[in-house]
């Protein structure tokens, strides 16, 4: 009888140290990213039961345990912590008693050319925000857009494709997706200045129509003049009734870029095909830098009927059907 008690005692100790190991050195699987701030003169029972109504911790016994095994119950600096990822008892215990506070502002850069789906990959993938919470942002987004005067002429129920102004931006870590989109709003309201909008209005065109052009220039060619000339190209179609004949549309439909696309694929039915569809496709196939949407506003007109682009980027243009192809052949074959 005797034997058998001792061994249930040892069991629970063993079991007791096991669990306590476990808590202290292993991250909390049920982890909520959160930004705590602890003021200074609270106690290590307020503290701790506030990490673990925060989902920081599992057990804020055992947090309280582990400190005062290592001597550092009254060690706590005050501050804000910001803590993205699950971490251990034994990590926010250093953190906690070095004061070592991570910065609550971090940098995204968001790219020319990217659209929705690729800004929210890169969100995604840099742990900031999930990909399907952007998404729906972007689509659900009247609470977003009602303060912004250039969505005036938009068409109903749009996603936010072309307006999302590509830059750097400084956000706070637990910034949501509807922070974030309002940040590029912001930018984009300011990037485009009064000259540029009266500019606009002044050439019978909508912003809307400005950005759905802009996005296809900034897909189609890199250089600032470049751009400038591809935008006289292509309005100088839709004056002329003809199809834009964008690749950059075809890749758009695809969701890949290719070097050249083949006429099957210039026959795929989309509102977005330009090459079956004169004018404009129906909206933006991606959110335009200032170069771009500064070259649909400011086209440069040419001679220049065809362009292409070379496999290093250089854009090659000319001025017959019988050049545009020849061209073709010696460039992208």
């Amino acid at each position: 009888m005797i034997k058998k008690i001792i061994f249930a005692i040892l069991a629970i100790i063993i079991l007791s140290w096991a669990y306590f190991a476990y808590t202290v050195f292993i991250p909390y699987k049920n982890f909520t990213p959160r930004t705590i701030e602890i003021i200074k003169g609270q106690g290590v029972n307020e503290i701790s039961a506030n990490l673990k109504k925060q989902k920081i911790i599992s057990s804020d016994f055992i947090l309280k345990i582990y400190l005062w095994l290592s001597k550092n119950e009254g060690k706590i600096k005050a501050g804000t912590y910001d803590f993205k990822k699950p971490i251990s008892i034994k990590e926010l215990s250093t953190i906690l008693i070095s004061g070592i506070k991570q910065k609550n502002e971090m940098e995204i850069k968001i790219i020319e050319g990217w659209n929705i789906a690729g800004i929210a990959n890169y969100l995604d993938n840099n742990d900031i925000v999930l990909k399907n919470d952007f998404i729906a942002s972007a689509q659900n987004n009247e609470h977003l857009t009602e303060k912004f005067n250039f969505f005036k002429n938009t068409p109903t129920n749009i996603s936010l494709e072309g307006y999302l102004f590509p830059d750097t931006y400084k956000i706070f870590k637990n910034a949501d997706a509807d922070d974030i989109i309002k940040k590029m709003l912001d930018n984009f309201d300011k990037k485009l200045t009064e000259k540029m909008r009266t500019d606009i209005t002044e050439q019978k065109k909508t912003i809307y129509k400005i950005i759905t052009m802009a996005s296809i220039i900034e897909k189609e060619v890199r250089g600032e003049e470049d751009m400038k000339i591809v935008s006289g190209i292509f309005w100088d179609r839709i004056k002329n009734g003809q199809p834009l004949q964008s690749c950059a549309t075809i890749g758009y439909i695809l969701g890949e870029n290719k070097k050249q696309y083949s006429f099957e694929d210039t026959l795929i039915d989309s509102p977005y095909n330009t090459y079956l569809n004169a004018g404009l496709p129906p909206g933006p196939i991606c959110n335009p830098g200032l170069r771009a949407i500064n070259a649909a506003i400011y086209p440069q007109f040419t001679d220049y009927n065809y362009f292409l682009s070379k496999p290093n980027g250089e854009t090659v243009f000319s001025k017959t059907y019988t050049e545009h192809n020849l061209n073709k052949s010696k460039y992208l074959r």
